[in-house]
């Protein structure tokens, strides 16, 4: 299926596990334990700021030091063979890139980048990282857990006293360039991925349960147009009866065989 070419990969967190970062359900489907930031807490209050940017602030660490895995340059070596033609992805770390990847869409942003909600002025996370580490000298904590948003479990005490930068352009508030909870993806976005979906020679799902909708339209949408799909993830997903192909199978494994039986 995939040695026929014209592949749209569909990935998400599950693919990044072999990096160090985990997922947000693993093999059972039950999503672990953690409380995400939403868009509407993160506008209204100033606490809320406080709380995701101090906790993000830890996990942007670990987030920062990842590295991709056989995963992730398998399906850049699958690119630059000229058998996928696109890559959506749900994950916010920036791997596909950093393996070579091109042609990728973030559906759900970057952490790698942060955006002034005033003036809408992008900056690199690496800025914010040096001025929220500046305001907060002495400021230490370990993460007792890290989500694949780059969001750490952090103690309350340690959070009270952390304090928050603005926008330098404008003093307005900055937010990950990443879509929180209650926030829409934006629609040219989703009509790309809807365009691809529709077109692609096959919809490959690499490491995504599919359990929320952002991900799952696009696997509907292709078998509605009769476009072949097929899934390799650690657990069943919600996509699997649209699917012509489900694996049950780790990806860095599956994906590094995968590449050595595809003609080169």
């Amino acid at each position: 299926m995939v040695a026929d070419g014209g592949v749209v990969v569909l990935s998400g967190a599950g693919l990044s596990t072999e990096s160090g970062i985990p997922d947000y359900r693993g093999p059972s489907g039950r999503r672990r334990p953690s409380s995400p930031m939403t868009y509407q807490d993160f506008t209204g209050s100033a606490a809320a700021r406080r709380r995701y940017w101090a906790r993000s602030h830890l996990g942007w660490r670990h987030i920062e030091r990842a590295r991709p895995n056989p995963g992730h340059r398998a399906v850049a070596r699958l690119q630059e063979l000229g058998l996928v033609s696109a890559i959506i992805t749900q994950n916010v770390d920036g791997l596909h890139q950093e393996a070579g990847a091109g042609d990728v869409i973030e559906l759900h942003g970057s952490l790698y980048r942060v955006r002034c909600l005033s003036c809408g002025e992008r900056t690199p996370r690496a800025r914010l990282d040096a001025r929220l580490s500046a305001a907060n000298p002495g400021w230490a904590a370990d993460a007792t857990q890290v989500n694949p948003d780059g969001d750490a479990s952090l103690d309350d005490s340690l959070i009270d006293g952390f304090a928050v930068v603005d926008c330098e352009g404008c003093g307005g508030l900055l937010k990950p360039d990443v879509i929180f909870f209650g926030e829409n993806v934006p629609p040219p976005r989703v009509a790309e991925c809807y365009t691809l979906s529709e077109r692609a020679g096959l919809l490959l799902v690499l490491g995504s349960s599919l359990t929320v909708l952002s991900g799952y339209r696009f696997v509907r949408h292709a078998a509605r147009h009769a476009v072949p799909v097929a899934i390799v993830n650690q657990g069943a997903t919600r996509g699997d009866e649209h699917a012509r192909l489900t694996l049950d199978a780790p990806l860095g494994d599956t994906l590094t065989n995968l590449v050595s039986r595809c003609p080169t």
